[in-house]
C-alpha cells in the first residue's frame, strides 16, 4: 500500500478514538472566536501569535493537512475565506460537520499534499500548515507548492518536528535510531512504525524545512521553539518542534517603491 494511503487511514483510526488533534471545536468555542477571543496552535503547546496572521478579514486561508474542525472554524470566525485540505476522511468529515452546525461556507478537499496541490497560482493569501510533514518523506515540494499558490506577499505558518524525537526508543530513555528516520528504507523501522500504530514517519532536518522555504524563495520572518508537551524530553525541556512564519516577497511592491 501507498504509505500515504497507510497513514490517512492511520490518522482515521486515531480520530475514532479520540485524538487530541481530531477533536473539533464546540459551539462554544466559535463562538469565543466571533467576539475576538481565540487561539490555535501549530506545535504541540505554544498557541501561535496573534500578530502573525495580520487581519484576516476577506482573506483567503488555506489550511494545508489541518483538517478536523480546530483551525479553520476559528479562521472562519475571524472573517477569513477558508479552504481545507487533508488526507484523512475523519478530519475533512469533521470540518464538514462544524462548517454545517454553525452555518458557514467552507471548501473541504481530501487529498494528498505531496501531490501537486489542486490550486491555480496566487490564489491564497495565508496558508496554515500544522505539524505534519513528519509523515511526508520529501518536505522541499510542498514548499514549492505552497509558494506557488501563495499571493506576493502571502504568509505560510508551519510547525515542524525537527527530528530529535526519531532518536530516542519509545520511553525517551535511550538513543536507539540513528538519523535520518525513513521506514520507507530500513524493513525494521517500518515494522516499527506499524506495530505501535504511529503511521510511517520521517525525520527531517533543518537544513531540509528551513533550507527547502529559502530554497522555494521564502523569507522566515518569526520563529519559536516548543516541546512534545509531555514525555522525558518535555520534562527537561527539550525543544522538539518548531513554529516558523515565512512570507513570500511583494517584488512588485518592492519595485514600485
Amino acid at each position: 500500500m501507498d504509505y500515504q494511503k497507510k497513514n490517512a487511514q492511520v490518522i482515521d483510526s486515531w480520530c475514532a478514538s479520540g485524538w487530541q488533534w481530531g477533536r473539533p471545536i464546540t459551539h462554544e468555542v466559535y463562538e469565543k472566536a466571533l467576539r475576538g477571543e481565540w487561539g490555535v496552535y501549530l506545535t504541540p503547546t505554544k498557541l501561535v501569535p496573534p500578530e502573525w496572521f495580520g487581519d484576516l478579514k476577506g482573506k483567503r486561508l488555506l489550511g494545508l493537512a489541518s483538517g478536523g474542525g480546530q483551525q479553520i472554524p476559528v479562521f472562519t470566525a475571524l472573517g477569513a475565506n477558508c479552504t481545507v485540505l487533508d488526507y484523512s476522511s475523519k478530519q475533512c468529515e469533521s470540518e464538514r460537520m462544524v462548517a454545517a452546525r454553525e452555518g458557514y461556507p467552507v471548501e473541504v478537499l481530501q487529498a494528498d499534499m505531496t501531490r501537486p496541490l489542486p490550486f491555480a497560482d496566487e490564489t491564497f493569501d495565508l496558508i496554515f500548515h500544522p505539524v505534519s510533514n513528519c509523515y511526508v518523506e520529501k518536505v522541499e515540494p510542498i514548499f514549492a507548492e505552497c509558494y506557488r499558490v501563495l499571493k506576493p506577499g502571502g504568509i505560510l505558518l508551519g510547525g515542524y518536528d525537527i527530528g530529535i524525537n526519531y532518536i530516542f526508543d519509545e520511553a525517551e530513555e535511550r538513543l536507539e535510531h540513528p538519523l535520518p528516520f525513513n521506514p520507507l528504507k530500513d524493513p525494521r523501522l517500518y515494522k516499527l512504525c506499524m506495530d505501535n500504530d504511529s503511521g510511517v514517519q520521517f525525520s527531517h532536518t533543518l537544513e531540509e524545512q528551513i533550507g527547502g522555504q529559502l530554497k522555494a524563495g521564502f523569507q522566515l520572518t518569526h520563529l519559536y521553539e516548543d516541546t512534545n508537551g509531555e514525555g522525558r524530553l518535555h520534562e527537561y525541556h527539550i525543544p522538539s518542534f518548531a513554529a516558523i512564519r515565512a512570507v513570500k516577497p511583494d517584488r512588485k511592491a518592492k519595485t514600485q517603491k
